[in-house]
Formats: structure tokens, sequence, C-alpha cells
């Protein structure tokens, strides 16, 4: 173990309580993700831990530090922030992320497979997103969806979801097929609202220019000048997925998120996206993208337990 030490002088105690959060949630945030305990005195912090971490965790204290000048910070931008730096591969030089045109002006790729499943929307017609929770398939794929409506790229978002997951079927659920469907359709309503507002949601899915469409509902349609989200794939047989993806038209761009490791079919089953992922791999225009654990952009334990449960399944 060794100790660390930084100082922010002269002391400006607003900084240093933007810094450090409500009740130091924000030093808590640093120490989960690193790995180390820090300890304050004023304008003085210590970091203890091995070597590395906490070089890197003195590190994260600077570069937050600087971001409290005129401003505060919240715990959102600490947690976001440590995954830009424990991000592996990460340098520099790397490329920019591509900049969406969404509520959030700040929105780009966290880790470089972040960026390289963006680059890879904007330059395939079809982009498959594979990996553990929290590794923002789902969000940046309907950034990425946003992005090209406001920017007159398409003429609709259409969002589709297997209906049925864990063992649930929508026939024991209350309500019309709307309401059926709701609640697996919620995390891409979530994400519509928080990068375009409720407002503008709410009309574009009175005109149609946002469409829900159950998986079991896709056959048959074509779909032009649309982009397509096809979330939760590793819950679609094969002939879904197969299905599925002929529904493209012209115009058309779509992108198939899902989490092998999830896969709640029944037993036996075999899973469309694992399909699909060995079938399409070698296909010229279109590309996949699969995050690993270090990709989670969530609170810094969430990462923690992606690697606990793949260091228990080996």
């Amino acid at each position: 173990m060794k100790t660390e030490s930084v100082s922010f002088s002269p002391a400006d105690n607003r900084r240093l309580s933007s810094l450090c959060g409500t009740l130091d949630e924000n030093l808590r945030q640093i120490e989960v993700a690193m790995g180390v305990s820090i300890s304050r005195r004023g304008e003085h912090f210590a970091v203890k831990g091995e070597p590395e971490k906490a070089r890197l965790a003195v590190s994260a204290l600077e570069k937050f530090y600087l971001q409290t000048k005129g401003r505060d910070i919240d715990i959102e931008e600490i947690q976001l922030g440590l995954v830009e730096l424990l991000s592996p591969g990460r340098s520099e030089g790397q490329a920019a992320s591509p900049m969406l045109m969404t509520r959030k002006s700040n929105l780009h790729g966290r880790t470089p497979r972040q960026t390289e499943y963006l680059e890879c929307i904007q330059k395939h017609d079809i982009t498959f997103g594979i990996g553990p929770a929290g590794t923002g398939k789902t969000y940046l794929a309907v950034a990425s969806a946003v992005d090209a409506i406001e920017r007159e790229w398409v003429k609709r978002i259409v969002l589709v979801r297997p209906a049925v997951e864990a063992g649930e079927r929508l026939g024991f659920l209350p309500g019309d097929m709307a309401q059926k469907i709701d609640p697996y359709l919620r995390p891409l309503y979530d994400a519509l609202y928080d990068l375009m507002g409720f407002d503008r949601v709410s009309r574009l899915f009175e005109s149609g220019a946002i469409e829900v469409a159950p998986l079991a509902y896709m056959r048959g349609r074509t779909l032009n000048h649309s982009f397509i989200i096809l979330d939760e794939a590793q819950n679609t047989t094969p002939e879904q997925m197969k299905m599925f993806l002929t529904r493209m038209g012209f115009g058309s761009r779509a992108v198939i998120t899902g989490d092998v490791t999830q896969v709640d079919l029944a037993k036996g089953q075999r899973s469309g996206l694992v399909e699909a992922a060995a079938v399409l791999r070698k296909v010229p225009g279109i590309a996949f993208t699969h995050f690993q654990a270090e990709d989670v952009v969530r609170h810094p334990l969430v990462q923690l337990i992606v690697n606990a449960y793949q260091a228990y399944e080996k």
C-alpha cells in the first residue's frame, strides 16, 4: 500500500465542498471505483491504496477539482468521469467521439468501445451492440436515433422489443396490448424523454414519427426511411431475428442490442442474437460491437458486480 497526497491551495471552501459532495458522497464514489481510501483535512487529501490506483485516484481528484471552477459538479458527472479515467485503452490521441444532436450537449462515447459503437451506427446500415448491462447499448442507440431524426436523415423512429421475458407471458398482464407491452419498453421511453424532453416525445408519438412495435407484429412489414431499434434481442428466436432483419426498407438503419448472458427463452431454445452473431459476422455493411465489463457506465458498483459474476461463472 502507498499513500499519495494532493492539496488544493489557496483553500476555496465552495469548490472543496463541490468536489467532496454532500456527506463526502463524491469521495466515496472515487474510493469504490478505484479501490482506495481517501482522508481529508481542509484542502489536503491523502489517498491510500495500491500505487497505481492511488495515483489514478489523485488524478481523479485533480480532474474533478478543475471542473468545480465557477460551478458545482454532481454525482452523475463524478461517475461518468470515473468511467473515462478507468477505461482501458483510452489515450490522449484517440479519435474524438461523434457528437450527437440531442438535448444533452455533452453526450459522447465515454469508453473506446462506446466511441466505436457510435461510429459503427453512423457508418453501417445494421449495427449489433452486444454486452452486459450498463454499457450504454440501448441509450446510445436511442441517442443515435434521436440524432438521425433531428438531422432529418430518417422520418421516424421504430422501437421494437420481444414482449415475453423472464418466463412472464403477456396473457398474465392486465390491459390491452399497448398496456401489456408498455413495461417492456419503459427503458426506451426513459431514454427518449431524457434526450428529447417529455413534450417533444409526446408530440412525435402523436404524429407517428415515433412508433412502438411488438416484435410479434413486425411480420409482413417493410420499414422505409426509419431508424429501427431492436432491444433485448437475446430473447428473440432465430426465426424472429431473421424476420426482423428482413423488415428493413430503403433509407433505413437498424441497431440490435442485447446481452447474451441474460437469455430468458425456454430451456434449450437457441437465441436469435447468438445465431445472428455467428451467421452475419462477415457480411459487408453489418457491424458488431462487443462490450465488456469495463464499458459499464453506471454506478461504480455495477462494474464490480459484473466482474464478480463473470469470475464466478468461469
